[in-house]
């Protein structure tokens, strides 16, 4: 008995000095904080942009992401970075998700797991009203291009052929095309929209458009921690989509539906 009772002993004092560890489930972190955060480049319009006098952070990403929040009963604190730092601030486990209208890609599955889609965009060919020498992505081989580095965007330029230069900015990604610097520049068509919008005068066109619509999705840390959370969000937005409001936010921001309760699909 003694030697049972020195032998459990040992054995004790071996587990005391091995490392447990627990598998986390992120949802139930994020309840007991009381808040998700949402990471976000808050230069981007109409997705995640600052407003008014007193520069107010708006868009459709900003209003999407605090009505999930509220589904989940927490609320949305945003932090705001570069493009480029997003990701890496989500692998790093600074942030809970990226909302700033991530494109689904199956690369990025691959390190990631991906909302139900939220919205439904094109890529859009964009140049200055006098160029005439590029109609299509094919005539983009040999050209520059600016684009947010490591974007969607910036991989299709290069695929296509062009040197893309990295911005940090819609305006100075225009800018850069509007001066001459780059002969192009790829984004969402709804942004481009939205810019034409806010500047009627500024001499850009668009010449070509992707003709199957990428979806937009949330993405997070991949993992069986993050399964719960994937599913409320998913439950989240599909209920946002039912009641019509992703409709309604669409259409505030973009003047059409992009949620894929209609056209916008």
């Amino acid at each position: 008995m003694k030697g049972g009772i020195k032998f459990l002993m040992a054995l004790s004092l071996i587990l005391a000095f091995v490392p447990v560890s627990f598998a986390a489930d992120l949802l139930t972190e994020i309840k007991e904080k009381g808040e998700i955060v949402v990471a976000m480049e808050g230069t981007w319009a109409p997705w995640t942009y600052h407003d008014g006098k007193d520069e107010k952070l708006v868009g459709y990403d900003v209003e999407v992401a605090r009505r999930i929040a509220e589904k989940l009963g927490v609320t949305a604190a945003f932090v705001e970075g570069e493009w480029d730092g997003l990701f890496a601030g989500l692998d790093a486990g600074r942030y809970d998700i990226v909302v700033n209208g991530v494109e689904f890609t199956e690369e990025r599955a691959e390190k990631y797991d991906f909302s139900v889609p939220y919205g439904y965009i094109h890529t859009a060919l964009i140049v200055r009203a006098d160029n005439d020498a590029i109609k299509s992505f094919e005539d983009l081989r040999g050209r520059t291009t600016a684009n947010s580095v490591a974007s969607t965007y910036m991989t299709l330029a290069e695929s296509c052929g062009a040197e893309a230069r990295g911005v940090d900015t819609l305006d100075e990604t225009m800018l850069m095309v509007l001066s001459g610097r780059v002969d192009a520049t790829l984004n969402a068509n709804v942004s481009f929209y939205d810019y034409m919008r806010v500047h009627p005068d500024a001499p850009l066109k668009e010449v070509a458009l992707t003709r199957d619509a990428s979806q937009v999705c949330i993405p997070m840390r991949k993992g069986a921690d993050s399964e719960t959370l994937k599913r409320a969000i998913d439950a989240a937005i599909e209920e946002l989509r039912a009641s019509g409001e992703l409709r309604a936010l669409s259409e505030k921001y973009f003047g059409s539906d992009i949620s894929g309760t209609g056209s916008g699909e």
